[in-house]
């Protein structure tokens, strides 16, 4: 819960790297309130707008966390707009985002390294 807690606060940051676990926690989360929220739009009888509005408030911490994720595999967050190619652009983000981190490069130190040297 944490992780996810860390990229709601770091909302706005287009800066920087993600871990993968920063990122996978993250959508992990998202994607469990998302089906709990629907659920109970479903069993009171709502139509989708709890979902609708969660979708709506966690669209900017997803696309800061998205490219700092991809900051950290070395890519642009550009790159960030293949998901708009249907099929194929997700499937390449998704190779995109279960890569290892690379080492030290222009978006920053490499997040694994400083979290071994704090601990």
């Amino acid at each position: 819960m944490d992780w996810y807690l860390k990229v709601l606060k770091n909302y706005v940051n287009f800066t920087g790297r993600a871990r993968r676990k920063e990122y996978w926690m993250f959508a992990l989360f998202s994607a469990i309130i998302s089906i709990v929220l629907m659920l109970i739009e479903y069993l009171i009888g709502l139509p989708q707008s709890l979902s609708s509005l969660y979708s709506l408030a966690v669209l900017l911490p997803g696309l800061g966390v998205g490219v700092r994720r991809l900051h950290d595999t070395g890519r642009s967050g550009w790159w960030l707009l293949l998901a708009l190619v249907p099929f194929i652009g997700a499937i390449v983000l998704i190779v995109f985002f279960c890569l290892d981190s690379t080492p030290d490069n222009d978006y920053g130190p490499n997040p694994k390294t400083e979290e071994s040297v704090l601990a």
